[in-house]
């Protein structure tokens, strides 16, 4: 046989995860860069499962959403920070909020391929240490001056600068297609599915809840691992309940009667790092680690939410899932019954609210709520953007290990720029 021809694809493990507890903006981590926190979520990593020799580590694929010139090569750098071999090729990726988990797939498609037989997959973000852009105008002015074939004509240059060029620029959660954040999108959304304030609150209320009873039991103990002086999730509210969050004032959707979404059954800004760790079974069984689970099956899509959203289209801003797991799940030969757990990124309560509805009514059966979010996510957690597609793998993995027998966990998350990343989770 040709040594180009196809070669059968090997089960993809997933060993365990490390990551920082997530931390509100302009707290604990107010100070951290991207590449520290990273760092200890990798080294947390590497210590729990030994990989400090050479050679342990085929590859390490993460990212970032909101990234400095200093995160050039973030990645990599990272590894030659950490614990891990320096010799351990690295390189970065992002896909906004689905950055964590498309890290995972990239990683996954190397070990099934036989091109590499572990690798560590993750993300993280500073919403604190966001990064300020030099205003445009002040930047064509500096452009000129730099062009300039003559001192004199630099000082030319130079003498355009006015005091309003002086105003950096400032990241703003606004889609470049449609000047909304993303809040707004989904207040859009909200509105056009019915979903109602009790609801929100509810799954909001919940998400805490069942947070805090994980940490209660010491589910996180080997996934968690203090950072700068947090040992658990700073967002998370034990003592959430409906009552205390109906008091809060609405904050998306006051252009419209009836604004439903809150501070609290919205994600608030949240600085944090996570990562992954996968194998073939063959790397597993010869360092004697059982796999959590076996990634499966993942699908990606995309929405045109310009025409949606701010059209009258159909389809909103965070609503590609409602298309990636029907597809998913089709290709897979698999129902929503056939999932013992369901695990949807909660950007905002209404937005995973929306996403259960979209799927009944493109013929999924409904999803039982006991099956979802059964650790919390992210309404408690908090958000970091490309941190949380490996803190939801890896959090979804441990579950299914702790069940007896077999079981198969489903993974939805919502994006950017309109698109989706779905994935699907297997203990046998």
């Amino acid at each position: 046989m040709s040594p180009l021809a196809a070669q059968p694809t090997r089960r993809v493990a997933v060993l365990g995860g490390a990551r920082v507890p997530f931390a509100r903006s302009d707290g604990p981590y107010a100070t951290a860069s991207n590449q520290e926190m990273l760092t200890a979520a990798l080294n947390g990593l590497v210590e729990r499962h030994g990989l400090q020799e050479p050679g342990s580590v085929g590859e390490f694929v993460a990212g970032a959403v909101l990234k400095h010139s200093r995160d050039f090569n973030l990645a990599r750098e990272t590894v030659l920070g950490s614990a891990l071999d320096p010799r351990t090729p690295a390189y970065d990726i992002q896909q906004a909020c689905g950055t964590g988990l498309q890290a995972v797939i990239a990683a996954a498609n190397k070990i099934a391929l036989g091109q590499t037989e572990s690798a560590i997959a993750g993300g993280a973000d500073t919403a604190s240490d966001a990064p300020l852009g030099v205003n445009d105008r002040l930047r064509r002015i500096l452009l000129e001056a730099r062009r300039a074939k003559s001192t004199g004509g630099r000082l030319k240059a130079l003498a355009k600068v006015r005091p309003g060029h002086l105003v950096p620029d400032i990241p703003r959660n606004a889609e470049p297609r449609t000047g909304l954040s993303m809040g707004e999108h989904a207040a859009v959304t909200a509105r056009r599915w019915g979903i109602t304030r009790e609801e929100q609150d509810a799954l909001a209320a919940t998400s805490h809840q069942r947070l805090a009873a994980a940490y209660e039991r010491g589910f996180f103990r080997d996934l968690v691992i203090p950072f700068r002086g947090l040992a658990r999730d700073q967002n998370l509210r034990p003592g959430s309940t409906v009552e205390k969050l109906a008091a809060l004032k609405p904050v998306f959707g006051l252009d419209a009667p009836g604004p439903t979404m809150t501070a609290g059954n919205s994600t608030p800004l949240t600085d944090g790092a996570a990562t992954v760790l996968l194998a073939s079974e063959e790397w597993a069984e010869a360092r004697g680690v059982e796999p959590l689970a076996y990634l499966t099956a993942y699908e990606t899509a995309a929405v045109d939410f310009a025409g949606g959203d701010v059209a009258g289209g159909e389809d909103g801003l965070l609503m590609a899932p409602a298309y990636a797991v029907p597809r998913m799940l089709e290709r897979a030969g698999l129902g929503i019954g056939d999932f013992d757990l369901v695990e949807i990124h909660e950007a905002f309560a209404s937005q995973v609210l929306a996403t259960l509805a979209a799927w009944e009514q493109r013929g999924l059966e409904p999803v039982d709520r006991a099956r979802l979010n059964v650790a919390g996510s992210s309404l408690a957690t908090g958000h970091p953007f490309a941190a949380t597609g490996a803190r939801i793998v890896a959090t979804l993995a441990t579950l299914l290990a702790e069940r007896e027998g077999p079981g198969r966990g489903l993974i939805s998350v919502c994006a950017a720029g309109g698109q989706g990343v779905t994935a699907i989770l297997e203990r046998t």
